[in-house]
């Protein structure tokens, strides 16, 4: 879907909207009449896409971008579990939990008709380990065996436990036994890479779509540069092993911020699944096309803590801003999309306990809305640090649903707090991905995906040094409650519930990050097309199933 006649469509639609077909999607006669449906969708999503390479990929786009053109181990099933992909069967795991031995399906291959073999598992898991990649993501390699050494530069990434046995055997170790790992195998960050590809391109690998080769369902096309590019697609691809189970032929991607545009380019059939957010989402509730997906993301502010100067270091400070929030209120009125209050850091749905209540209901501490506490702790900061006042810059995308929510915020804090000004700085996504990296930000409404179901997935964030840590809280307490939940006490399912809880329970008391909403997306989807699988954590969309009817 060129931009071009998304524009003119969109443009004739304005005219004669009474006119336009409602419920988006292909207009192909089935069978029965002239010709079967034809097998290619549009898809509308709200950011650019800031990486499409494996190692560097930290966000929602790139995974499902990646997730669709590339495969691991594992893929998750349409009911989010792990199952062999390019692994040929289940991998035999040792009995202390340390040892994984897989083996390879032989019939995978690359697009430019290389096979995949044990090497290119090697290769890049050792890349994106390696600290000269720079992967932000690489610390889930912690649990790798050599992996925390590696990241560190302490030894060399041939160390890394991960090695070819022959071509179509890999044997992993782990440093530890890890219950979620299956997850982590069909993770992006864990997929195989092919190194000619890479060194043959250097600098520009994967910057383009023919700047790399692709091993999944699909193989990108048309994407011209990472964070500006507004258009690619997803092309099948030939050469995958499970071709025949591949229904489509085609998925059309654009990047649309605005959801009244969205909206009209659905009722005009030139799109088949686009988000809608705050009221015409409610508008919209119901429509038979309508359709909530909850995920397991929150959404949270975080503030720039790394100057020792810095008035964000103030406990009271954060904890005037977390109370100043009417988190209800946002939900119901601003977004409308099914999003709900978060009360912690993880989102419901995440994580059961041993006792098979969800975290959420564990949870020691609730954030709530106080606007009298607010105050309270806003004039203990003030007497603490020494001023009256304070201007804030709120960094945010510049979607149309995440300017609404900055809004709703700078009115929050500046109708509270009396002395507070913020000035919004809405950017687009990959920048914003930039300055939260490095640093420049006051305020950045910012937020996290789960990337398997577990509640590390979110407490690791806010360790000192994690790079996802982007405003530098730092507590030794809430360090050593995740270090023992992810080591002393990784086997023992008691304790390390009991270490999460409490871990959370620290960062909360604290506000060293101040959670918002847990993240649902609305959509209106074409009822013809069929199949699409939304996980709530790791990569979001598969489009490996799905069939336009």
């Amino acid at each position: 879907m060129k931009k071009k006649q998304v524009l003119a469509s969109f443009a004739l639609c304005a005219l004669v909207l009474a006119g336009c077909s409602t419920g988006g999607g292909d207009k192909a006669k089935t069978e029965s009449g002239d010709k079967a449906a034809k097998q290619e969708i549009n898809v509308v999503v709200q950011q650019e896409m800031p990486s499409g390479d494996l190692s560097l990929a930290t966000d929602t786009i790139s995974f499902t971008a990646l997730n669709n053109v590339y495969e691991g181990l594992y893929r998750l099933d349409k009911k989010d579990q792990p199952q062999p992909a390019g692994a040929e069967k289940e991998a035999e795991v040792s009995q202390d939990g340390t040892t994984y031995t897989v083996k390879l399906r032989k019939d995978a291959k690359w697009s430019n008709g290389d096979p995949v073999t044990a090497k290119d598992y090697v290769y890049g898991w050792q890349r994106t380990a390696d600290p000269k990649t720079a992967a932000e993501y690489a610390y889930l390699y912690a649990l790798v065996k050599n992996g925390e050494a590696i990241i560190n530069g302490e030894k060399p990434v041939s160390e890394l436990g991960i090695k070819a046995v022959d071509d179509y055997t890999l044997e992993i170790q782990l440093e530890k036994a890890t219950p979620y790992f299956p997850y982590l195998m069909a993770f992006p960050s864990f997929f195989p890479q092919h190194e000619a590809t890479v060194k043959e391109f250097g600098d520009a690998y994967a910057t383009k779509s023919n700047k790399s080769v692709y091993n999944g369902p699909f193989v990108l096309d048309g994407f011209d540069g990472p964070g500006t590019d507004t258009e690619w697609a997803y092309k099948k691809n030939d050469s995958y092993w499970d071709a025949k189970n591949v229904k489509l032929d085609k998925v059309n991607v654009n990047v649309v911020k605005e959801s009244s545009t969205s909206l009209n380019l659905f009722k005009d059939g030139q799109a088949d699944d686009v988000i809608l957010t705050g009221e015409l989402a409610k508008q919209m509730k119901n429509d038979p096309a309508y359709v909530t997906q909850p995920e397991a993301r929150t959404t949270y502010l975080e503030v720039n803590q790394r100057d020792e100067k810095s008035p964000y270091r103030n406990a009271n400070l954060r904890k005037a801003f977390s109370y100043a929030i009417d988190r209800k209120s946002l939900v119901n009125n601003i977004l409308g999309d099914g999003s709900a209050v978060a009360t912690g850091l993880v989102p419901t749905g995440n994580m059961t306990g041993p006792d098979g209540k969800d975290f959420t209901e564990d949870s020691k501490v609730k954030v709530t809305y106080d606007k009298k506490k607010a105050k309270e702790y806003w004039n203990k900061a003030k007497q603490e640090l020494g001023i009256d006042s304070l201007t804030i810059e709120l960094v945010s995308d510049d979607t149309d649903a995440t300017k609404k929510v900055s809004e709703y915020l700078q009115s929050s804090l500046q109708d509270t707090l009396d002395g507070v000004k913020v000035n919004l700085t809405p950017v687009p996504f990959s920048v914003r991905l930039d300055r939260g990296n490095k640093g420049q930000f006051d305020m950045i409404v910012s937020g996290w995906a789960a990337d398997y179901l577990d509640a590390s997935s979110f407490t690791d964030l806010f360790v000192t040094g994690n790079s996802y840590n982007r405003g530098r809280w730092s507590n030794a307490e809430y360090d050593k409650l995740v270090d023992a939940s992810g080591n002393a006490d990784a086997t023992d399912e008691k304790k390390r519930w009991d270490d999460l809880l409490d871990a959370e329970k620290v960062l909360l008391d604290e506000s060293g990050v101040i959670p918002v909403f847990y993240k649902s997306e609305a959509h209106l989807r074409n009822p013809k097309v069929k199949g699409i699988v939304a996980h709530p954590a790791g990569a979001q969309y598969e489009y490996k199933w799905v069939e336009v009817k």
